[in-house]
């Protein structure tokens, strides 16, 4: 998958979680996805090449780094706690949703119940890749 197409898949999939929106507070060239005002995804270009940028579980994202050429340290971010994927090959498409949906879950996941748009313990089951 190159750049382009994998900030449209991660866009596409971002817009259909619950609660989620688009922002940019940082000007236009960053797009800033967020649930009840929380960061789970950040689309920018490092230099020239499009990333999408992800929070992810450390133990996961040290093991999707270890797997994966295309998907680094997160790019301006806590490197344990967030992740860079850029297009290439073995990066497709239900990768891609997943990690976006796993960025939104984790944050979820940390806003109070009564904030929470979804139950991250539930959501998506039966529908997501296992894991």
């Amino acid at each position: 998958m190159d750049g382009p197409t994998l900030q449209k898949t991660a866009a596409d999939r971002a817009e259909e979680l619950p609660g989620a929106h688009l922002e940019h507070p940082f000007g236009p060239d960053w797009e800033v996805f967020k649930v009840r005002g929380k960061v789970f995804m950040l689309m920018t270009e490092v230099p020239g090449r499009p990333v999408v940028i992800l929070k992810a579980d450390p133990g996961e994202a040290l093991a999707l780094r270890e797997h994966h050429s295309h998907i680094t340290p997160g790019y301006h971010m806590n490197k344990k706690h967030w992740i860079t994927l850029e297009g290439g090959d073995g990066v497709g498409q239900e990768l891609v949703r997943e990690l976006v949906t796993d960025s939104y879950l984790l944050v979820v996941a940390h806003l109070p119940k009564a904030q929470q748009p979804v139950d991250p313990d539930t959501y998506g089951n039966g529908t997501r890749a296992a894991q």
